[in-house]
């Protein structure tokens, strides 16, 4: 239990699902008793008004039903209730119930019982006022000065200030550039009313001036009057302004919405306004200027001030929405106590001879009076009986904890370590077969048919979950038929089950071949009922056919790969079981795939020797059939226990035509951001001939238009066109990003198998090299990439500390052109070709331009000048400059005996 606990004096609950705010709840003597013991007031939403006389009970004892003075129910939702001198001709406490539409005012009395059932109370309707317009909240105060009655101020929901001189209503006015009422209060030393406006300041207004002030309706209708009676206005608009409107007394911006406000004078104190905003607290002088302010780290709920016993301070209970009550003198925390709930409203009342008692109020009706304590801890540690230590178990048990601190720290995973047994396990089935009825909606593919795949998701729950959503994701182009599914909480040990289908949408080959489910949901626990989100997910793999179909193999191609194993190949029959039909001998060592977009690619297995080969007309459809081709023969091998199998490869990598694919998405971007100036400048033109013909036609004296009607529609074709054209160009843009993250894939997979990288520098190159999941022209892939790939050159590939000290630009912006990174992508592959390899760490940055690992000698920088030589092969990486050079030939060259092998 903890020592900073409110204490409980007296509680209750009130009603059953009723509803309670700020203004529901008051403290005062309301029933004239002249005793000095105040009673609770609390209205609720549901209309229930109820008047509590507290006594204190034992812990575990009930509320004594004697406590409830009053209840009765005022059939309208109550919206504030307050206690003052608001009946004329006597200087007695009424109470003021604030209704949506009306105003009530009753006068709460007793009568003295002759039986054990105690003393009767009632009330009785004193007057009431209907309101015109609906209310939001009120304050009262002797306005302007007048002794022994409080008038009423209710603030509409449409910025109407309505005042009451008791049983009369006196006047309205509309509070300026009014948009959404804030916490209203009055201030009885300046005589003045204070607000926080949807501006996020801190507004004054006199008494005096709101008296005397005129409203804009009437103003206008004033002005109309005489000038139809053709009578001159006697007063100009300056003086108008000056005299008859409503003038603010001061403002003060504090940059939030304001909570509540408070005004507190008290006679060690000096007079002030506390105002409660969302992150802050402030304290402000009559005149508006800061005496002190204080910034919470927490979100508050209410708050009050009250009397401090050290002359010059006010204390101040601010309560907050992690059930935390903390006690403030001036901005000092002085004491903070847990609540058992959040409070929305919060009083200091005098109780049974009991001063300074805390009462709280939360939106669901919990009642609470407390007191500020600790409670003595009664544990008393036992004696410890004295024994001789043995320093060898010691050490040794040292020795255990060093060892297993040592192993924790090792790992640097931000995020902790998933459960050994889930609450909630989802998890994603994909059918071998395609649908026998293609579930495609609304699919941009020109194929005959676009076929689709059904995934069956399950949800099994251990435990209790609350508002389980389930998202499933797959990468654009593909789409899926329902992405969003909402269920009933889960009991425990339940499931529920979902189905539905995965089709390609879009005119292009995705890069990859992945999908996500996510399920949200809350775990309610003993403290938080409301539940604590978790989330479980899952990753499922959708087929190679729901893309591409069996086709004949094709001779000829615009480009080729050759991937080298250590073992035997494998014939296409047991590799590829879904896209070779067993009876065709033909199709054992060579295959067709045609994918839906209408490209093809072809495999080939030599018979000779340990190779395969992928070709097509398009480099990013090597990408997928590629990456397959890997995962299968990996799966073969390891039903085999062959754990020895490896993939290489020693060809060049093919940087020209990945830079052609660089250049084509860049130059789309470059032309939606023309497009988008050019709409921005016709977008201007279109507006100022609007505003030109408005003015034409606002005139009273017709005037020829001057042809600016067909310069408008003119302007408007101009204004459809763009907007077509630039929705198009994001279509291509969107087309060019999906193939170049395929050939982006396709050039981190070879470099991964040419210099036999591990899965941490794989995990290192796909990072830098795909950084966005989306390409916007805020945040492009061509600037991302670069820095990316500039901070490895300075670091882990540096040639020397020179180069770590140079600093990377703070701002990523649009580059002109793809010079830049296309020098730096060739450099990256140089300095790999070197012997350097990729590193997050700082120490192997530094070693990096002196040792090479696998005890590598140095390459002299002489021999790399002109091209770079791959180890084992008679593959060449050019330089830059050979590329610039070699536009026209394609970098994937292929030598004779390559070409002999062919099956």
């Amino acid at each position: 239990m903890s020592l900073f606990k409110a204490r409980d004096w007296w509680s209750t609950i009130l009603g059953e699902k009723e509803e309670f705010d700020l203004g529901c709840l008051c403290v005062a003597d309301v029933d004239n008793s002249g005793s000095g013991q105040d009673k609770i007031i609390v209205g609720s939403y549901m209309g229930y008004l109820r008047i509590f006389n507290p006594h204190p009970v034992k812990p575990g004892d009930e509320v004594q039903p004697e406590d409830l003075l009053l209840e009765v129910q005022l059939r309208e939702p109550i919206l504030q209730v307050e206690v003052g001198k608001f009946v004329s001709g006597t200087e007695g406490l009424h109470l003021a119930v604030l209704h949506c539409r009306k105003l009530c005012v009753y006068a709460v009395s007793g009568t003295l019982g002759n039986v054990e059932h105690g003393n009767q109370y009632q009330i009785k309707l004193m007057y009431e006022h209907n309101l015109q317009r609906t209310a939001c909240n009120m304050t009262y105060g002797p306005f302007g000065g007048v002794k022994g009655r409080d008038l009423i101020c209710i603030q509409s929901m449409d910025g109407m200030l309505m005042l009451f001189e008791q049983e009369s209503y006196a006047f309205g006015r509309f509070l300026p550039g009014f948009l959404l009422p804030g916490p209203l209060t009055y201030s009885s030393r300046t005589d003045s009313f204070i607000t926080v406006s949807s501006c996020r300041q801190v507004e004054s207004y006199k008494y005096q001036v709101l008296a005397f002030a005129t409203d804009a309706d009437e103003r206008q209708e004033t002005e109309q009057q005489k000038l139809s009676s053709g009578k001159r206005l006697a007063l100009s608009t300056d003086l108008w302004n000056t005299f008859f409107l409503l003038k603010v007394d001061w403002v003060l911006n504090i940059g939030e919405q304001a909570l509540d406000i408070c005004v507190v004078s008290f006679n060690q104190a000096v007079s002030s306004v506390f105002v409660l905003g969302e992150r802050n607290f402030f304290c402000l002088k009559d005149n508006g200027q800061i005496r002190f302010m204080k910034k919470l780290d927490y979100n508050p709920s209410c708050f009050i001030p009250y009397c401090s016993v050290k002359e010059g301070t006010i204390n101040t209970l601010i309560a907050n929405h992690s059930k935390m009550l903390n006690v403030y003198q001036d901005v000092t925390l002085k004491w903070a106590t847990q609540l058992p709930y959040i409070p929305v409203s919060i009083k200091v009342a005098n109780l049974q001879d009991l001063k300074g008692v805390i009462v709280t109020l939360s939106d669901d009706g919990h009642l609470q009076c407390s007191y500020l304590g600790t409670d003595p801890s009664l544990f008393q540690a036992p004696k410890v009986d004295s024994r001789e230590i043995n320093y060898e178990e010691l050490d040794a048990e040292m020795k255990k904890l060093q060892k297993i601190i040592k192993e924790a720290t090792k790992t640097q995973d931000i995020l902790p370590k998933s459960e050994k047994h889930r609450d909630v396990i989802v998890t994603a089935e994909v059918s071998p077969d395609l649908d026998a009825e293609s579930q495609a909606i609304d699919s941009e593919v020109k194929a005959e048919s676009v076929p689709s795949v059904t995934v069956k998701i399950t949800i099994q729950s251990r435990v209790t979950a609350q508002k389980p959503n389930l998202a499933v994701c797959v990468q654009a182009p593909l789409a899926v038929t329902c992405d969003q599914f909402v269920f009933d909480d889960l009991e425990p040990d339940s499931s529920e089950t979902v189905m539905l289908s995965v089709f390609l949408k879009g005119n292009c080959s995705p890069s990859e071949l992945e999908g996500n489910c996510l399920v949200s949901y809350n775990r309610p626990t003993e403290l938080n009922p409301e539940g604590i989100p978790k989330v479980a997910e899952c990753n499922f793999s959708l087929p190679l056919r729901l893309i591409c179909f069996p086709a004949q193999p094709s001779k000829a191609a615009n480009h080729k790969i050759t991937i080298d194993t250590n073992k035997p190949p494998i014939s296409f029959v047991t590799i590829f079981p879904d896209f070779v039909d067993p009876s065709e001998d033909d199709q054992t060592n060579v295959l067709g795939f045609q994918f839906l977009t209408g490209s093809k690619t072809t495999l080939l297995a030599s018979k000779t020797s340990q190779r395969y080969r992928i070709q097509s007309d398009q480099l990013e459809d090597l990408w997928l059939i590629t990456k397959q081709l890997k995962l299968r023969l990996e799966e073969h091998f390891k039903k085999q226990n062959c754990k020895d199998f490896a993939c290489t490869f020693s060809g060049s990598i093919p940087l020209q035509e990945y830079f052609e694919l660089i250049d084509q998405h860049f130059e789309l971007r470059l032309n939606a951001e023309k497009f988008r100036e050019l709409l921005s400048e016709r977008a201007v033109q279109f507006r100022a001939i609007e505003r030109r013909l408005l003015t034409r036609f606002k005139d009273k004296t017709p005037a020829p238009l001057q042809h600016l009607d067909t310069l408008l529609e003119g302007t408007f074709r101009e204004v459809i066109a763009l907007a077509d054209a630039a929705e198009e160009n994001q279509a291509n843009m969107f087309r060019a990003f999906t193939k170049l993250k395929s050939a982006t894939h396709l050039v981190i997979m070879l470099i991964s198998l040419w210099q036999k990288l591990s899965a941490d520098q794989v995990a290192i190159l796909e990072a830098t090299f795909l950084p966005l999941a989306e390409d916007t022209q805020e945040l492009g892939w061509e600037e991302t990439v670069d820095a990316a790939v500039s901070y490895l050159l300075r670091t882990c590939l540096s040639k020397s500390s020179k180069e770590q000290a140079l600093t990377l630009g703070s701002q990523l912006c649009m580059p002109k052109d793809t010079s830049r990174l296309k020098k730096n992508i060739t450099l990256f592959c140089d300095r790999l070709a070197k012997g350097g390899r990729l590193s997050l760490s700082t120490e192997s940055a530094t070693q990096q331009a002196v040792v090479m690992p696998g005890g590598c000698t140095t390459i002299p920088e002489s021999d790399l000048e002109e091209r770079t030589v791959i180890p084992g092969s008679t593959a060449m990486l050019p330089s830059h400059g050979q590329m610039a050079k070699q536009k026209s030939k394609p970098a994937l060259s292929e030598d004779a005996a390559e070409e002999a092998e062919k099956p």
